[in-house]
């Protein structure tokens, strides 16, 4: 008996260090690509496009691509609303600054952007796996399905939007906002010691 439970110790062993160092090695070309959000993005659209022919030749999958996009839109809804709602945390006072003498507070998402692109990533790639399946090829009436999630879209966007107006926060940060009164002030003051 002793003698089994060493050999099937023995015989998983490999196995779970090859997936171990498949991971590893997997994780580590996911770190490197951090960085180049622009590159990252251009690899995401060009999965969409494939997903985007994959179904428009098949003519079906409309179900799996309804779940796809209700799918996205939550990862957007996350992407765009602040890491503490305003709103659950309303007995603390506003946690976002509201006036112009409130102390500046850098928007900080509840997806953040590497999060967001992975998922979206990942769901598309799962999505064109499916299609090769057809028992996931469910008949349906799609512009049904169509008409349904843009009217769910608009409702959901018109509501996050009037959250973002109501505690005033903008969920994209342009740059550092560069002030003209510190340099004239500080040239005249210099001129003046002259």
């Amino acid at each position: 008996m002793e003698g089994i439970g060493g050999d099937g110790a023995s015989v998983a062993s490999p196995v779970s260090q090859w997936a171990h160092g498949a991971w590893r090695r997997y994780q580590y070309y996911l770190d490197k690509t951090t960085p180049h959000s622009v590159n990252r993005w251009i690899g995401t659209f060009v999965v969409m496009a494939l997903y985007c022919l994959r179904v428009y030749y098949v003519q079906g999958f409309y179900i799996i691509s309804y779940s796809l996009g209700i799918y996205l839109l939550n990862l957007l809804i996350g992407f765009l609303s602040p890491l503490v709602d305003p709103e659950l945390e309303s007995s603390n006072g506003h946690l976002l600054p509201t006036k112009g003498s409130d102390e500046f507070k850098p928007f900080i998402r509840r997806l953040p952007e590497f999060k967001f692109w992975y998922s979206f990533t990942k769901a598309f790639c799962i999505a064109f796996v499916m299609t090769f399946f057809s028992i996931f090829d469910v008949p349906v009436f799609w512009p049904i399905l169509l008409c349904y999630w843009i009217v769910l879209f608009a409702l959901t966007m018109r509501r996050q939007i009037a959250h973002m107006i109501k505690y005033k926060y903008i969920p994209f940060s342009i740059g550092k906002q560069k002030y003209g009164g510190k340099k004239s002030s500080a040239s005249s003051s210099g001129s003046r010691g002259d």
